[in-house]
């Protein structure tokens, strides 16, 4: 199973040369099909979603696409992959919150649709189906998918579990360990359970730890608590500040590690980048 990071950024978009090393694009995760002509499966769909253009050329998207929550930089990219918006495209669009299909749709319109937006979700060209995405596992994009609530402020936020072929990773991009209801942190911890690779928000720094309280996010060393509860085999760090130049997200890496010692975890910690692919 192959994972490509088409945007690792939190909050907004980070452009400049500053950050081009690790990428100015917001939350997507693009898991690779197998053989040409298969379906993907996207988790998030912010500004990096645009980048799946370069996988596809001149085919359309045909693709389940989850979204792990409805806060901006998961959902700005929808409207603008040209193979994504065109009569031929096919795409199961996956809405946490709603209590069915028809609130799905409603709720993602509230924000994509005029005056905030010039067309609404179900104007887009192609098929597009809006689901209402609950807690369970489901077969998505030729994978096994299970997703649960977790911690983050907000609104309703899943984190997602996806196996196939015998590997396995979890996505928690917006996720605050330290204010989870014991019932939230029971799913994160299950959601994670020894998967191969664990991609999980790493925002802010421990000295930022209040900005981390007051939106709901995490530090490097929450994921690498999460990570040694779960027994996760990989930890890969999403979701950076937008204000975090390449030359300053060494410091979460730095942190997270150090937690690792700390907490006598050893795993391998890496920084996830834009453009990167995962072999899981």
């Amino acid at each position: 199973m192959k994972l490509a990071l088409l945007g690792v950024r939190g909050s907004t978009a980070a452009p400049g040369i500053e950050f081009a090393g690790v990428g100015g694009h917001t939350s997507c995760v693009a898991v690779l099909p197998d053989q040409r002509g298969d379906p993907f499966l996207v988790l998030d769909a912010g500004t990096g979603f645009r980048g799946l253009a370069g996988r596809l050329g001149d085919q359309p998207l045909v693709a389940d696409v989850v979204l792990s929550h409805l806060h901006w930089d998961h959902v700005q990219g929808l409207p603008f992959l040209p193979n994504a918006d065109r009569a031929d495209a096919v795409i199961d669009l996956w809405i946490p919150g709603a209590g069915s299909d028809a609130e799905a749709l409603d709720r993602l319109a509230r924000g994509f649709s005029p005056p905030h937006f010039p067309v609404r979700p179900d104007e887009l060209r192609g098929r597009w189906v809006f689901h209402a995405l609950v807690a369970g596992t489901r077969t998505l994009g030729g994978a096994d998918v299970t997703v649960a609530e977790v911690s983050h402020k907000g609104g309703t936020t899943m984190g997602v579990r996806v196996e196939r072929s015998g590997r396995s990773f979890a996505y928690l991009p917006d996720h605050c360990l330290r204010h989870a209801t014991a019932s939230q942190r029971s799913a994160a911890l299950d959601l994670a359970r020894d998967v191969d690779v664990l991609l999980h928000g790493s925002q802010f720094l421990e000295d930022e730890r209040a900005i981390a309280d007051a939106f709901g996010h995490g530090t490097g060393p929450d994921a690498v608590e999460l990570a040694a509860g779960a027994g996760a085999r990989r930890l890969v760090l999403i979701h950076h500040a937008p204000s975090r130049t390449d030359l300053d997200v060494p410091l979460v890496l730095a942190e997270a590690a150090r937690q690792a010692g700390a907490l006598r975890f050893e795993l391998p910690i890496e920084v996830g980048t834009e453009g990167h692919t995962i072999d899981v």
